[in-house]
């Protein structure tokens, strides 16, 4: 089922309204799509790297109004919009304890869910599900995709294609090992 809408997202890049694609695709998957904007944005940047902060700039952007309208989904219409894509990406089952417990780290969830191959539309909806305060959550919602998208456009722009391997394989793990050491941080200047 993924492999056709990988497919139809790949063949979007060469598209002569690219960007709006993109646009579509990081909004979409903030809340609901399943392809992340990031396979749109590799061969866009690669094809034309002069324009690789615009491209990024535009999905962070697409993303931030995106990760919205999956809060206002969580917020308004979890039972009948929420709840089934919850459950289709298998995580009904935890909701309950979730909300118990995600406000006490609802800014740090959107940081690492924004930055890490955990899908962020779960914690967008979330987040409006157990009304996290929308203020925080946009804010913290910008930092995350900013970091992905730039840190990625970046690394194109500046390496080019011999690091496209490197990111589609080991990106999300070096996010998450970044996420790690950062909380690691954290926690030793809270004990120290």
């Amino acid at each position: 089922m993924l492999r056709p809408l990988y497919d139809w997202t790949m063949r979007l890049a060469d598209h002569p309204r690219a960007m709006w694609a993109l646009a579509a695709v990081a909004f979409a998957e903030s809340s609901f799509f399943p392809i992340p904007p990031d396979v749109l944005m590799i061969p866009m940047i690669l094809a034309r790297p002069s324009r690789a902060w615009a491209i990024a700039g535009v999905a962070l952007i697409a993303s931030v109004l995106g990760g919205m309208l999956g809060y206002a989904i969580g917020a308004l219409a979890f039972e009948g919009i929420g709840q089934p894509i919850l459950a289709a990406f298998g995580k009904t089952a935890e909701m309950e304890a979730f909300n118990a417990r995600f406000n006490d780290y609802g800014v740090w969830a959107v940081l690492i869910a924004g930055v890490t191959p955990f899908p962020y539309k779960v914690i967008t909806i979330m987040s409006g599900w157990t009304s996290l305060p929308l203020l925080p959550f946009v804010l913290s919602s910008i930092v995350a995709r900013a970091l992905r998208f730039f840190v990625v456009a970046g690394l194109l722009w500046k390496f080019g294609a011999p690091v496209r391997d490197f990111i589609e394989r080991r990106l999300g793990l070096m996010f998450t090992l970044f996420v790690l050491i950062l909380l690691g941080g954290f926690a030793a200047v809270k004990y120290l």
